[in-house]
């Protein structure tokens, strides 16, 4: 029987529509006034972090993250911290409303010390649940960051690839059993699936007993589906809100890896019906190959209001436990 697992994706709102659900902005803020110190909006974030888990766990999430809640972006969160790179001015992140600040490249990338460890070791002391470490992929980084030091993109793809490997590997060993990348740029630039391949071998080298995920969105994947097949991986997440074809192309050509379903739309309010995901799961879960396998939201929700994305999430477990307790089952 195939068991259908529960996570988020990634990010969760970090500013909700309450006074309460505020303070976050309001520590920003005086942040920047300097009324508060560094240390003391550490305190409000991990706060925050700690409701975006529960809030997770509420809604029965059998394997979460921790928001992202500390990050300022999707791309300078770890480049910001890395020696040879400027965080630049605010560029729109792929076609949402979301903006992030660019790296520029000055010199050689030299990682320092790992930025997600602590925000992991955190989430986990106060979840009830499994936590799942979330990290851009170098590929993405490097497509979505201006290099002014490197000759080449393939050697900037390296150094790029070296500071994830590390990212990924303190993560590992302080106890991740399942460690996602991101990497929704291969989809703009498909022709460079080999070298996103090559990359992620890489990374795969660091996994040891871990589970490695490789997650993507915004844009069609089912161009590149069976390449991505062929990567070293153990999850693969797929993105079915921009990719119509690909239930038909899954049930036709199997997987060899756990699918993270993205069936639930995580840029759109509108809660999902049961005809419509009971229909896909009966297809996708009837495809070769497929086992064990996660429902997911399509993408962070981040883009949503905080108490549309726990409705998101709570409605997604509804139908999962209501799909398997059914004649589905």
């Amino acid at each position: 029987m195939t068991i259908l697992m529960t996570t988020n994706t990634g990010g969760f709102p970090r500013i909700g529509e309450g006074k309460r659900d505020q303070k976050l902005r309001t520590a920003f803020s005086d942040m920047d006034k300097e009324k508060i110190t560094q240390e003391e909006l550490l305190s409000v974030e991990r706060e925050v972090t700690s409701e975006a888990i529960k809030l997770q766990a509420k809604a029965g999430i059998e394997l979460v993250t921790d928001g992202q809640i500390r990050w300022n972006d999707p791309v300078s969160h770890v480049l910001g911290s890395v020696a040879g790179v400027e965080i630049g001015s605010l560029t729109r992140f792929f076609d949402t409303n979301y903006y992030y600040r660019q790296p520029i490249i000055r010199e050689k990338l030299s990682w320092q010390r790992p930025v997600l460890l602590d925000e992991f070791i955190f989430a986990r002391s106060v979840s009830e649940r499994p936590v799942k470490p979330v990290i851009t992929g170098p590929y993405t980084l490097a497509r979505l960051s201006i290099n002014h030091a490197y000759n080449s993109f393939n050697l900037f793809m390296e150094a790029m690839c070296d500071v994830i490997a590390r990212e990924v590997d303190a993560l590992i060993q302080a106890g991740a059993s399942v460690v996602q990348i991101d990497e929704p740029a291969i989809l703009q630039n498909p022709d460079d699936i080999e070298m996103l391949q090559q990359m992620i071998s890489e990374i795969a080298k660091k996994k040891g007993e871990a589970k490695l995920a490789l997650y993507t969105y915004f844009g069609d994947v089912s161009p590149i589906y069976e390449k991505l097949q062929q990567f070293p991986l153990d999850i693969l997440g797929l993105d079915f809100s921009y990719s119509p074809k690909l239930p038909e192309v899954i049930s036709s050509l199997g997987t060899a890896k756990t699918l993270g379903l993205g069936l639930i739309d995580g840029r759109n309010t509108k809660l999902e019906m049961e005809s419509d995901l009971f229909k896909l799961l009966d297809v996708l879960l009837s495809a070769p190959g497929v086992d064990d396998c996660y429902l997911n939201p399509s993408c962070g929700l981040e883009y949503l209001p905080k108490t549309k994305a726990a409705a998101k999430l709570e409605n997604m477990v509804r139908l999962r436990n209501k799909y398997l307790g059914g004649k589905h089952e």
